[in-house]
């Protein structure tokens, strides 16, 4: 026996290991500009490990969710690597090798029991330790080096796919656990690895259903109506924490505007684009082709098109033939019922965004259809190699070292695809001409480059194809304000607010605009507008102060200098600014203090060495004013 778990777990960790190394061209991956800044790069609020940053993780709606233990992770990578993606991109990879060799140990576990529940029933089965052993290995094969796959490893701020798919493995297989066992303790650890993957993704809700199909096949604990109402009770604290954890995403998306109301896309449509994924992404697990980031919402759904109807048609008959065949082997509808189940909250009939799916979308649903695969591979194994023997067994082990290899190189190459934000957005259009969003963030890329003259192309590009695109104006905007184009950007901050009222960036932006024109009334009234928009983001507060300021409301300038900083401790230009502010006022102690601590937290700055040394020189202290004249021109020359 212990030779026998020996193997298990080799077999886990050797499939593990080779999707570690089929991954690590990821490690010479950026992060890209889709969710990676707003979770990472651009996210102080990761930044440190206190009670206000587990209050903002575990009592916020950010970015449309709750995912707590998401922000533990990213805070975790942060402390350990700062902003080096190396190590982000690492994390993720461990994650996946992890993943897949509980995948395999699952699958092992899975496949004795329906090797024991044939005996049981004396039922012929082709299963045996070799054919169990070959099952799972196929299968987490596929799970680990599949390319459907890498959006969830190679995308950093994918992190809650693997997550919470970590969790939602180690759940099942402590329930397995709990069926031998019957124990307080297995059914406590399921409960606990549930919950810890609500709180990394709230896909992992489909979790009670997934058990109680468990209990039909192959656990066969489900075997009348009376043991399925046993077995129902017993899921229900699973069941409300699913319930509980749908109100908080439902919550969190509306607090970021993601969902569509059914008056945009009718639900009689949202169900045919269902029907129309699940079938779809069925075919990319099967021939991994033309796979993309985003797929872009279909804009004419008509229920009388073949391409709507007709999946509609194989989704129903793929239904109708695993309940036929669930009279002798129950596996299928098993396995149809896990796929089904899984991927039905990502199916869009609460819809979210405006993509139609997503490749992400299937890490943990791909489980069911990857075991019915490894059965069958090992199936076939059994029969060649007891019709044929040793030599035809050999052919087939060709074939399928083939097609892993062809996997692993299509995996390899879906990885650079995420190499950096350009790269990224132009495969994106090179698939999808018509996605806008492509436009908009290859233009973000280019500006970052310094490429300006291509970030206005795509930004106009993007306006072209959609005028009601509020982020192409403003992005454009941001361009003509640094190219001194002071009419054009005020025209494109203006159309962004008149297209999105709400508009944050644009209001604050704006008012920098009008504050250099000295139009102090209108950039206040900016200001303010952005503040009552979004009152806990610090930026309109310091460029209110400094507009104060400049107005000569020496009071309201300070406050607003404040209430910046308790906003945000760790904003570097809040902390300068109050510090001239202090200096001109001639609050020398308070200004050094503000300007040290604005170094602290941004020493590549040469301006803040400057005024430093300028009030370094107003206090007599010489010396130190030499020096910090000396760091402002090093600093200068290497920018």
């Amino acid at each position: 026996m212990q030779r026998t778990r020996l193997v298990k777990y080799s077999l886990a960790a050797a499939t593990a290991l080779l999707t570690f190394i089929v991954y690590l061209p990821a490690l010479r991956n950026e992060f890209v500009n889709w969710d990676d800044m707003r979770y990472i790069v651009e996210n102080p609020d990761i930044r440190s490990f206190d009670a206000a940053f587990f209050r903002w993780a575990f009592l916020g709606f950010h970015i449309g969710n709750w995912h707590p233990l998401t922000w533990i992770s990213h805070a975790l990578d942060y402390a350990i690597w700062g902003l080096n993606p190396l190590g982000h991109h690492l994390t993720n990879i461990i994650l996946h090798a992890v993943n897949t060799a509980f995948v395999v140990v699952l699958a092992l576990k899975l496949l004795d029991f329906m090797r024991e529940r044939s005996a049981q029933n004396g039922a012929a089965s082709f299963l045996n330790n070799r054919t169990i052993l070959i099952a799972a290995g196929a299968t987490g094969l596929l799970f680990g080096i599949h390319p459907v796959h890498v959006e969830s490893v190679a995308w950093v701020a994918e992190r809650k796919d693997l997550l919470c798919a970590l969790f939602f493995l180690l759940s099942i297989i402590w329930y397995a656990h709990y069926v031998s066992s019957k124990t307080y303790k297995t059914y406590m650890l399921t409960l606990g690895f549930f919950v810890l993957a609500l709180m990394s993704k709230p896909m992992a809700v489909s979790l009670p259903v997934v058990l109680l199909i468990l209990d039909w096949h192959p656990f066969s604990r489900i075997r009348s109506l009376r043991t399925a109402g046993v077995s129902f009770v017993e899921k229900l604290p699973f069941i409300l924490l699913s319930i509980a954890s749908s109100v908080l995403t439902i919550l969190a998306q509306r607090t970021e505007g993601a969902m569509a109301s059914t008056e945009v896309v009718p639900l009689s449509i949202r169900m045919l684009v269902a029907a129309k994924s699940l079938i779809l992404y069925l075919g990319k697990m099967i021939v991994p082709m033309d796979l993309i980031p985003f797929y872009p919402y279909p804009k004419d759904v008509s229920p009388a098109s073949f391409a709507y109807l007709s999946t509609l048609a194989l989704m129903i008959a793929i239904t109708a033939a695993c309940v036929i065949i669930a009279k002798r082997n129950r596996s299928w509808l098993s396995a149809w019922g896990y796929y089904v189940v899984t991927l039905l909250p990502a199916l869009g009939i609460v819809q979210v965004g405006a993509q139609a799916m997503a490749d992400r979308y299937t890490y943990l649903p791909s489980l069911g259809p990857f075991l019915i695969i490894g059965s069958i591979a090992a199936w076939t194994s059994a029969k060649i190699q007891e019709r044929w023997g040793v030599s035809r067994q050999r052919l087939l082990n060709a074939g399928v070292l083939l097609i892993f290899g062809l996997l692993s190189y299509a995996t390899i190459q879906q990885t650079r695809i995420w190499h950096d934000s350009v790269t990224f957005w132009s495969y994106e259009l090179e698939k999808e001409p018509d996605a806008n969003i492509a436009y908009v963030n290859r233009g973000e890329a280019f500006a970052k480059r310094g490429q300006l003259d291509k970030a206005i192309r795509d930004f106009t590009e993007a306006i072209s194809r959609k005028p009601s695109d509020y982020k192409a104006f403003y992005n454009r905007g941001i361009l003509f304000s640094k190219l001194n184009l002071v009419s054009q950007a005020l025209a494109d901050y203006s159309e962004a607010i008149a297209l999105k009222p709400s508009y944050y960036d644009a209001y604050n932006s704006r008012g920098a605009l009008y504050a250099k024109r000295e139009q102090f009334d209108k950039a206040l009234a900016d200001y303010t507008a952005a503040i009552s928009i979004d009152p806990s983001r610090s930026q309109a507060y310091m460029n209110r102060g400094l507009t104060y300021d400049r107005a000569g409301q020496v009071d309201k300038a300070r406050a607003d200098f404040d209430k910046a900083i308790a906003l945000d401790p760790n904003n570097a230009d809040a902390y300068y600014n109050r510090g001239l502010f202090f200096n001109k006022a001639g609050r020398l102690d308070a200004a050094l203090a503000d300007l040290d601590r604005a170094i602290t937290l941004n020493p590549g700055d040469p301006d803040a060495y400057y005024n430093r040394g300028v009030v370094f020189q107003k206090t007599g202290q010489v010396d130190k004013a030499d020096q910090d004249f000396l760091l402002w021109k090093e600093h200068s020359a290497s920018q």
